[in-house]
């Protein structure tokens, strides 16, 4: 069973910390970077202390490489452990990838073959994080710009199985799906058909860099009219989930996403009014 919906919310960034602490912004929720505080001290801890007592937050983590081949670093996994413990967060989420091999970092989300035997093998190191986490983790599909020749599913079907498989929960990205329905030809629309309803915990909206032969997810634009039609779309088929928007880069005035969050609600108001959740 997913935790309760948060409402809508924002990616918690320290352009932004002093003005949350001093508005108070119509924000039902934050979702932090692991990494960025799992330290010992500093400005980031002391504000995400601050900000912690007043909202509900989520973690999500972009290191874990569920993925990998190689064994899970055991002092991250104790350092995600202990900052959970911390700060109780509403769930603790990474990406359904792979960052690096032997040691090195590709510092990029990088896909998986879609074949059983590598539900296997993310179900099995998924099930290690629940285990020390005493939760369950929420991953979260990553937009991706090749292929595999040994695939023997669709992505969705994919996501779907090492759900399944390892009894964790879903962080539904829609722009991600956008972005790689476009870059690979396939419907976005069967992707929102193809999962487990039941298990997605949380929607990703963010922005991204179109080109005319393929779509980069950036993080660094507003969320473009495709994007807010197919949450319209996810939001009619799964009904409250906790939404929230990402922005890394270009970044604007904490009142520009406030606003585009008040879009958020409205999209989905629409989507949801009268609607019988699938």
């Amino acid at each position: 069973m997913c935790a309760p919906a948060l409402g809508f919310g924002l990616g918690l960034r320290p352009d932004h910390y002093q003005d949350i602490l001093a508005s108070a912004p119509r924000v039902d929720w934050f979702e932090a970077i692991s990494e960025n505080y799992m330290v010992d001290g500093g400005q980031p801890l002391s504000y995400l202390t601050r900000i912690r007592e007043r909202y509900p937050i989520a973690l999500h983590g972009v290191s874990l490489s569920i993925g990998g081949t190689d064994p899970i670093d055991a002092g991250y996994l104790e350092r995600l452990a202990a900052l959970a413990h911390r700060f109780e967060p509403a769930w603790v989420s990474d990406h359904l990838c792979w960052t690096g091999a032997q040691g090195l970092n590709a510092h990029d989300l990088l896909p998986l073959p879609y074949t059983d035997d590598a539900v296997g093998h993310v179900a099995r190191r998924i099930d290690r994080v629940q285990d020390r986490l005493g939760r369950r983790l929420v991953l979260e599909n990553v937009s991706s710009y090749v292929t595999y020749r040994h695939s023997a599913m669709t992505e969705w079907e994919f996501l779907s199985a090492v759900a399944e498989e390892a009894d964790c929960l879903i962080l539904l990205d829609v722009n991600n799906i956008y972005v790689s329905a476009f870059n690979h030809g396939f419907d976005p629309i069967a992707y929102l058909d193809g999962i487990p309803r039941n298990r997605v915990q949380q929607i990703h909206l963010a922005g991204h860099e179109a080109h005319p032969d393929y779509i980069i997810d950036t993080h660094d634009h507003a969320i473009a009219d495709e994007v807010w039609a197919l949450y319209g779309e996810a939001a009619r088929r799964l009904g409250p989930v906790s939404t929230m928007i990402e922005r890394d880069a270009r970044m604007p005035p904490l009142g520009v996403l406030v606003d585009e969050l008040e879009l958020a609600r409205a999209v989905h108001a629409r989507a949801t009014a009268g609607a019988t959740v699938r």
